[in-house]
């Protein structure tokens, strides 16, 4: 059995300090999606392992492997519907599959929502690239797509407008948002989310956090192994009788009294919502942090072993995302 070391203290100022600087000593990957690229110094020519490191409900994900590397050397992003050779939007919206890598570090300011097609990889990895300052990303109506090692920050509202989606169409779109850290399920009124399922692994939410890590409808969801230190109005939420399985996070509940419960259901009664099924399973609470259970207990769910993460403890939790949130790697050397 692997070992781990027991850490209980907020590390929230250490990773901030440790954001785009390498760590020193060995590599150092603390969770088993990481373990399976990141220590190994020739990553940069074995880009597509990445795809073979998939866990949970996204194991089969593929992205743009067995597609040519595409090299995006222009941060722009002037063309909507007819998209400059050399840009992330030309990139995303070929045919086929693609893996998308970037020739240089760049800020890249979105003019409006960047469509996603199928079948696509964006690897990040070896430069700085962030995605700030304007729109965010979209997959809709799309399947197989790996989004990795990018900056998002600082996403702002759009008044939406013909926008290409694929490489043989285009659409008007309406007004596009940031106001969600991770909104699963998109309509209260669209049942066909019922088939959804989602793993939630290894990540950090922290400061500047306020609600929706996730918000989810309808579907399943798996949140196993996050690090919790920071939210404003609640952290898991739901509407339309989600299913929400919490398996060894850590929450670390805000000094606000009024904003202790980890938990929150939307458009619908206690006599109604008491039947969902969420449950808490070696989470590890700090600060007056609660999580309301409802339901059946969700452990036994009717799905394979293979899509369901075994969890550790939630004391690791802080350990296991440790290095959450694009990495500084460097070609030839471990990430």
């Amino acid at each position: 059995m692997e070992e781990y070391e027991l850490e209980l203290t907020n590390s929230t100022t250490r990773r901030v300090l440790r954001q785009g600087k390498r760590a020193r000593g060995p590599c150092q990957a603390t969770n088993p999606i990481d373990r399976c690229w990141r220590c190994r110094k020739n990553w940069a020519n074995d880009r597509f392992r990445l795809a073979r490191c998939s866990k949970g409900f996204g194991r089969r994900a593929t992205g743009g492997l067995g597609g040519p590397i595409y090299v995006v050397t222009d941060p722009s992003d002037r063309e909507l519907v007819n998209p400059i050779p050399g840009t992330l939007r030309y990139a995303v919206t070929r045919k086929g599959p693609l893996w998308i890598i970037f020739k240089t570090s760049m800020v890249i300011t979105l003019q409006q929502e960047l469509m996603i097609s199928s079948d696509k990889t964006i690897d990040g990895r070896g430069v700085n690239v962030q995605i700030k300052g304007g729109a965010g990303l979209t997959m809709q109506f799309v399947n197989n797509v790996i989004v990795h090692n990018l900056r998002i920050s600082k996403i702002v509202a759009k008044s939406g407008g013909t926008i290409r989606d694929s490489f043989d169409h285009y659409g008007f779109r309406t007004r596009s948002d940031g106001d969600a850290v991770m909104l699963l399920g998109a309509s209260d009124s669209f049942s066909g989310d019922k088939i959804m399922q989602v793993t939630v692994a290894f990540n950090h939410f922290g400061q500047g956090l306020i609600q929706r890590m996730p918000r989810v409808r309808w579907g399943f969801v798996h949140v196993v192994n996050n690090d919790y230190t920071h939210w404003i109005m609640y952290a898991i939420g739901g509407s339309s009788g989600p299913t929400v399985l919490s398996q060894g996070n850590r929450f670390i509940a805000p000094n606000n009294a009024a904003a202790k419960e980890i938990t929150h259901r939307d458009y619908a009664a206690e006599s109604v919502w008491k039947n969902w099924q969420w449950s808490s399973v070696q989470d590890h609470y700090m600060n007056g942090a609660k999580f309301v259970e409802s339901g059946k207990h969700a452990t036994n769910l009717p799905y394979k072993k293979q899509f369901i993460m075994k969890p550790r403890p939630g004391i690791y939790a802080n350990r296991l995302t440790r290095w959450a949130g694009a990495l500084p790697c460097y070609a030839g050397l471990p990430c």
